[in-house]
């Protein structure tokens, strides 16, 4: 039974107004015994407005008190999901500020995630103008596979088909053009001592999966990938934990019977 949510956001992260206080007393009703706080921490993300960062003196005054305050009740860890970049321009200065954060501030657990392409965010459909689908996926697992090998300042890739959330609706896509460079990415995590997450969001949105989907998970298990975390990517109390039934199944399905938690940056299995 899946008991430990690694991926949740607060009103820390710019696209969150639910206080942590709701996200920990949902997580305690909802029966989740380990729960993982990962605030956005996207350094110089390409929308002013959105600037999608925090102060991390705060963000751990208010998370270590809350740990003290539901002692007892829940296990809170504190952890952060970093947008990484692979821009020529920005991105030795990301990776600059990425490190620094994650060597002066005692994360239990980091999120390495691709949220920005060629300095826009996939999320507005209207950037896609003037490119295929395809052209913008494979930028997207090229950015991904150029992270994989340039940072270090992570555990686990988060959403690793993250952009399939956002094709144009009537896009089709043959997915088998992009198997060796996802096949590149699995070998490199691996061989990194790095993990990936199974993320529920697009599921409880009602998708028609979790991110990666069955291929990829199936796939990272063929070439003997372990480290896989699970999380709801939850910005509101009510998508906490949401789909891990149906997520469990599959993970037994494809033959998982663990399941990896973080505390002080150590990883360590829980079953299924």
């Amino acid at each position: 039974m899946i008991t430990a949510d690694f991926h949740t956001h607060t009103s820390f992260s710019t696209d969150s107004d639910a206080s942590p206080e709701s996200m920990i007393e949902t997580a305690i009703a909802r029966g989740i015994k380990t729960y993982c706080i990962t605030d956005h921490m996207d350094y110089l993300f390409p929308i002013k407005e959105e600037p999608f960062t925090f102060d991390p003196e705060d963000y751990f005054a208010k998370l270590n008190a809350l740990k003290k305050a539901y002692r007892g009740q829940i296990d809170l860890r504190i952890g952060v999901e970093l947008g990484l970049r692979d821009e020529p321009d920005i991105r030795d200065e990301v990776k600059r500020l990425c490190d620094r954060l994650t060597t002066d501030y005692p994360f239990d657990f980091v999120i390495g995630s691709t949220h920005v392409i060629d300095h826009f965010d996939p999320y507005h459909r209207d950037k896609w103008k003037g490119r295929t689908p395809d052209e913008i996926v494979q930028m997207y697992f090229e950015s991904i596979l150029y992270s994989v090998r340039n940072y270090d300042c992570f555990h686990v890739y988060g959403h690793l088909d993250y952009i399939l959330r956002y094709v144009p609706a009537g896009a089709e896509l043959d997915m088998s053009r992009y198997d060796d460079i996802i096949d590149t990415i699995l070998k490199e995590l691996i061989a990194r001592g790095k993990g990936i997450e199974i993320n529920a969001s697009w599921l409880i949105k009602g998708g028609p999966s979790a991110n990666p989907s069955r291929s990829i998970l199936k796939r990272y298990r063929e070439l003997g990938g372990n480290i896989l975390t699970i999380g709801s990517d939850a910005h509101i109390p009510e998508r906490i934990g949401g789909r891990f039934g149906e997520i469990e199944a599959e993970l037994q399905e494809l033959g998982y019977r663990e399941y990896s938690v973080f505390k002080k940056g150590k990883e360590s299995r829980r079953k299924l």
